[in-house]
């Protein structure tokens, strides 16, 4: 296996040194991102650059001395306007080439006549995608932290899934008590994970990470997604969304790691649910609104599915009275998986890359594509 992973990490290096073999920014220390971070898929320049061309102004959320002096040497032609107000913001709108998205409201992106790089904060962007001033805008290049969180994410998944297949809860309420539970609840016989098999929805940055700790745990991976780009090599199967259901018996786990879409909406519903092998486990690290929740609690209810793992829920919070909090077969954390101190090196690291780019001219990283909706 680490010859595999070597080799995948090589594959994703390259594209990056050639691109950054061709910068043109002048006196710059070039900080580059990790190669498990920035992806070129739909890669796109915001502004052509050369020698001698002006100074650009970016938007930013407050950050400290150590970070917008790291910055400065990245991209010494781009000042960074740190920590203003969404009213602030606002006012001074049409100074800015480029933006955070947390500024992006309809009135800004219209007072914004010099934007030229928008990026979001976060993997998922359905906040922004249905933006009209953004929809219709062919001079904005819309970028996200796609494949940021992927670390974090899949290990909080894998936590969350072996709480209920190891019998966790049952052990760490007797620790709690001070009692010795050697046999357990009584009603699940511990589960090992090696030999079953595991079907990622979603193979993304996100998804790949979780594919790559399933091939670890001894599962057979399975997957689905929508571009044409080959599997990693520990994923047996690369299957397009359409071949879901047909998939969805084969799995002992189905692991959620999709952009929330109006493709993706209500995604898992009661046909899907049905179509699951009996005894499964539903993980979501998606969004809430990718599963039918009282579709969900049905299946639950009626003993379908082995348990359910969720990061994530419609709504959230999730109401105390809900009835997903009264199963003991399901595992429910506050959208939290992404909490890791390197996910935050992993954002800082993609950001000094594109700020690098667009002071450079070059094609930035993590372009959306606003009609696919991710």
């Amino acid at each position: 296996m680490p010859l595999m992973r070597t080799a995948t990490a090589c594959s994703r290096l390259l594209p990056l040194l050639l691109l950054a073999a061709c910068s043109s920014t002048p006196a710059a220390e070039p900080v580059r991102a990790s190669p498990e971070v920035g992806s070129l898929r739909n890669a796109r320049v915001a502004l052509a650059r050369g020698p001698g061309a002006p100074e650009l102004t970016y938007f930013a959320p407050a950050m400290g001395a150590e970070e917008l002096a790291e910055l400065a040497r990245s991209a010494p032609r781009v000042r960074i306007v740190a920590g203003l107000s969404r009213q602030e913001a606002l006012a001074r709108a049409a100074e800015a080439h480029g933006a955070d998205a947390a500024y992006a409201s309809p009135e800004f992106l219209r007072a914004a006549v010099n934007l030229a790089w928008l990026q979001a904060p976060s993997a998922g962007v359905e906040r922004w995608v249905g933006l009209e001033e953004l929809r219709s805008s062919e001079r904005i290049v819309f970028t996200n932290q796609r494949g940021v969180h992927g670390p974090a994410i899949a290990d909080h998944a894998f936590a969350m899934l072996l709480t209920l297949t190891r019998d966790l809860p049952v052990h760490l309420a007797g620790r709690a008590r001070g009692t010795w539970l050697r046999e357990g609840s009584g009603e699940l016989e511990p589960v090992a994970l090696d030999g079953k098999t595991l079907l990622v929805v979603g193979l993304g940055g996100i998804g790949t990470e979780i594919a790559r700790r399933g091939h670890g745990f001894g599962l057979r991976v399975l997957a689905t997604r929508r571009g044409d780009e080959p599997g990693p090599e520990f994923v047996e199967r690369v299957a397009k969304p359409s071949e879901l259901l047909a998939l969805l018996p084969e799995a002992d786990v189905v692991a959620l790691a999709v952009p929330l879409t109006p493709e993706t909406e209500g995604l898992i519903d009661a046909r899907a649910l049905a179509a699951m092998k009996p005894g499964a486990y539903l993980v979501n690290v998606a969004r809430g609104r990718v599963v039918d929740q009282e579709a969900l609690v049905e299946a639950l209810r009626s003993g379908k599915l082995a348990g359910a793992c969720l990061d994530v829920t419609e709504p959230e919070p999730l109401p105390p009275q809900h009835p997903l909090w009264s199963f003991p077969n399901v595992v429910i954390t506050p959208h939290v998986a992404a909490r890791a101190e390197i996910t935050g090196e992993r954002r800082r690291a993609l950001f000094r890359e594109n700020l690098r780019r667009f002071d450079a001219g070059e094609p930035l990283l993590n372009v959306v594509d606003i009609g696919a909706g991710y």
